[in-house]
């Protein structure tokens, strides 16, 4: 899984989907809309669908921290006992690779916090390589990251305005054949850019959308 927005665990069993069929979640970064799923995920794992493998968690520094505070936040006397599997945590600050369950996989930084680690993931496994932005404003090592991958799943937050933390449609435009990536998909699309959808040329993401790499 690529991020845990709070509405994750309802978008899986609405598309029937069991939770337990995940082993790793990937973070780019500690943004409610992007972690705090996880602790639903986790409650998913004790009552509703019992879990008994191992549940890997990868993000930026003071992932598990953070994932520790918030789940006690949400669920004060449940987590305070102990997870019936086993839930692991690895923190990277991005330029390493991590070799897991037959992913590897390799978090680079991104500008999009000041003082926190943002990543973008890029993520190959039986041949393929995805290549996920994370939130980020613009940097070359998008352009970089992108050479070979089959899918880039690139975030649009806006159309007009133009931020050095967030992405704009233009400036996705005007770089997209420099992308070397067979398919690109935007996604975290904000307002300004679904008011202009027949502007966009791009394929835009939607809920339930299966993409086959």
């Amino acid at each position: 899984m690529l991020d845990c927005g709070p509405s994750a665990l309802l978008a899986l069993k609405r598309e029937g989907m069991s939770a337990d069929n995940i082993d790793i979640v990937l973070l780019s970064h500690l943004h409610g809309d992007h972690f705090a799923g996880v602790p639903f995920l986790l409650l998913d794992g004790v009552y509703d669908t019992p879990r008994t493998k191992p549940l890997t968690i990868v993000g930026p520094p003071e992932t598990r921290q953070r994932i520790d505070a918030l789940y006690r936040t949400l669920y004060r006397e449940i987590s305070q006992r102990p997870l019936p599997f086993q839930f692991n945590c690895i923190e990277t600050n991005g330029n390493e690779t991590l070799e897991l369950d037959g992913f590897v996989v390799r978090g680079f930084p991104v500008p999009h916090q000041e003082c926190e680690t943002s990543l973008g993931l890029r993520v190959t496994t039986a041949g393929k390589t995805i290549l996920y932005s994370g939130d980020t404003g613009w940097t070359e090592d998008l352009v970089e990251q992108s050479a070979g991958t089959d899918l880039f799943i690139c975030e649009c937050c806006f159309f007009e305005t133009r931020v050095n933390f967030h992405l704009d449609y233009p400036r996705i435009a005007e770089n997209r054949d420099r992308f070397g990536c067979k398919r690109l998909v935007l996604t975290h699309i904000g307002r300004e850019v679904a008011n202009r959808a027949g502007e966009v040329e791009c394929e835009v993401s939607l809920d339930g959308m299966e993409v086959e790499v």
